[in-house]
């Protein structure tokens, strides 16, 4: 009765507060902790537009709970799709590539999902870095700070198998309208695109192609209205592009083979 009570008690004030998952959410915090005053101070900061993931200090992605750190890019369920067609063309005992990897979301899906991958990460953000250390300390992973593929040694050149990168794809002008949690409680540089959204694929891909060995992948998201220019982009860096789309989750994973 007395956990019925701290529920009702929790939806209560998160729904007050706006959360539309409100019942949702309880539960998340609820398996976090279920010590009165501990549960309070994770609804107060919630409540005060936090994101829930960053609350609770995990996030669920593809079947794992992965640590998240604050100011560190939230995981979507949308990139699940990414994941999905990655696992898909990545061998058992692969090379892989995650770059602007983030907390280390995709890259540990990757290597849940395919045995003896072997996995460099890296991102240009510290913060993001030190959380994917963290979540891909049991996988066979070198997480390396560094701007897109900087920090890659160079023996991996024409060795990789798939390179896997969820670029910033937000339209610059697009940032203000996000929402709140997002614009505060996440870094910029891994939400902002540029002009159209796809300055930094535009970037990434010519320097992604030389890391693949030939018929190696390179697979990246976007939402599905960039998906056919992003398919440009790859083809334009010499890659054989593939469009699927998910209109129900408003994504496009667009891939591309050497």
């Amino acid at each position: 009765m007395e956990s019925e009570w701290l529920r009702a008690s929790v939806v209560e004030r998160l729904r007050a507060a706006g959360c539309v998952f409100a019942e949702d959410e309880a539960d998340i915090i609820l398996q976090t902790s279920t010590e009165p005053a501990r549960v309070a101070e994770l609804v107060a900061r919630r409540a005060s537009g936090v994101p829930l993931e960053h609350v609770v200090g995990w996030a669920s992605f593809a079947g794992l709970r992965l640590v998240l750190h604050p100011g560190v890019f939230v995981p979507r369920q949308r990139t699940e799709a990414l994941v999905r067609q990655a696992v898909a063309v990545t061998p058992a005992g692969g090379t892989v590539l995650d770059l602007c990897c983030g907390c280390g979301a995709i890259g540990a899906a990757i290597a849940t999902s395919v045995r003896n991958v072997r996995l460099w990460a890296s991102d240009v953000d510290p913060a993001a870095v030190a959380n994917a250390r963290q979540n891909l300390r049991s996988a066979d992973a070198v997480v390396s700070l560094g701007d897109m593929d900087d920090a890659v040694p160079v023996q991996l050149r024409d060795r990789v198998d798939v390179v896997v990168a969820n670029v910033p794809y937000v339209p610059s002008a697009h940032i203000a309208y996000l929402p709140a949690e997002a614009r505060e409680h996440e870094s910029r540089v891994a939400l902002d695109g540029g002009t159209d959204g796809l300055d930094v694929l535009r970037r990434l891909a010519p320097r992604a192609v030389r890391w693949l060995r030939p018929g190696g992948w390179f697979l990246t998201e976007c939402s599905t209205e960039q998906g056919p220019t992003a398919s440009g982009v790859l083809r334009d860096a010499g890659l054989k592009p593939l469009l699927h789309t998910d209109s129900d989750l408003d994504v496009a994973v667009v891939s591309g083979q050497r």
